[in-house]
């Protein structure tokens, strides 16, 4: 078992060394050329073994949380879970084609998060797994929390595209990547399916909480935070359809929001499983 979560790190990496930016070199006439170690079609050979890392990684998820004993949702397992599935969605969606760079930020997080379950054991077991609602509950919000992870980092890397047309610095991959604005459409088309999950997942946590999880909704540092991050996506879609806000200042917006959500989820369970030890 240890070695498959070493086989799927070690196809994440490469993917990632292969996907990332090719470097400018300098020819004898003073121009730029870009140069990478791998041809294009181990290139393309690397990225399409993405998929067989995230169905391997899915099995290895699948074991680590569905226990004899119920569902085991420890801080490690969620990272795992988290990480795959913006893996996924990124490779899907054609980021990685479209935007390389991400992939040397995904990849090598998710690398490194499949090891976390052979590395870390803290089990923290979900006492409602029966409750198919509670279920799909937490389900919904993990991949609401991925999609947002993935529109921050496509506004980062857009930020970083952005910032360099300012200063008219060269892109070795400007030919091969659509217009900024096709890519910030695509990012609000993502930004606003990830809001309507996380809509669906902060309206069954309050109106629900006692039906999902036996006990009444109470304000706690991981709603109010769920809560800021919601309000934060609800404001920067309203300002993008009243006064289409666009560029760095929706960006910036995007950034504020999936960081609310992280310290929501991510970073609750962080300090009640690594700090507190409950």
């Amino acid at each position: 078992m240890i070695l498959l979560h070493l086989v799927v790190a070690t196809l994440y990496a490469y993917a990632a060394w292969v996907l990332w930016p090719a470097t400018p070199a300098s020819t004898s006439e003073g121009t730029h050329i870009a140069t990478h170690s791998l041809t294009r079609p181990a290139a393309e050979f690397a990225v399409w073994l993405i998929p067989v890392a995230l169905v391997f990684h899915a099995w290895l998820v699948s074991r680590s949380i569905a226990t004899p004993q119920g569902l085991d949702l420890s801080l490690d397992n969620a990272l795992s879970v988290v990480a795959g599935l913006v893996a996924a969605l990124a490779w899907g969606s054609g980021l990685l084609r479209t935007l390389p760079v991400m992939g040397t930020v995904v990849l090598p997080v998710a690398a490194v998060a499949s090891l976390l379950p052979v590395l870390i054991t803290h089990p923290h077991r979900f006492p409602y797994a029966a409750e198919p609602w509670a279920a799909a509950h937490v389900a919904v919000a993990l991949v609401a929390y991925a999609l947002f992870i993935v529109a921050a980092l496509q506004a980062l890397a857009l930020m970083s595209l952005e910032k360099r047309l300012r200063r008219r610095l060269p892109d070795p991959r400007a030919d091969a990547m659509p217009p900024l604005l096709t890519l910030e459409r695509f990012l609000f088309r993502l930004v606003t399916t990830a809001f309507v999950l996380l809509t669906f997942t902060v309206v069954s946590g309050v109106l629900f909480s006692e039906e999902l999880f036996g006990r009444p909704f109470m304000f706690t540092h991981k709603s109010v935070f769920s809560m800021l991050g919601w309000l934060t996506f609800g404001a920067l879609l309203w300002g993008r359809w009243r006064y289409g806000w666009r560029g760095r200042v929706a960006l910036r917006w995007i950034l504020v929001g999936t960081g609310f959500l992280l310290l929501a989820y991510l970073g609750s369970k962080f300090v009640l499983e690594v700090l507190l030890g409950r």
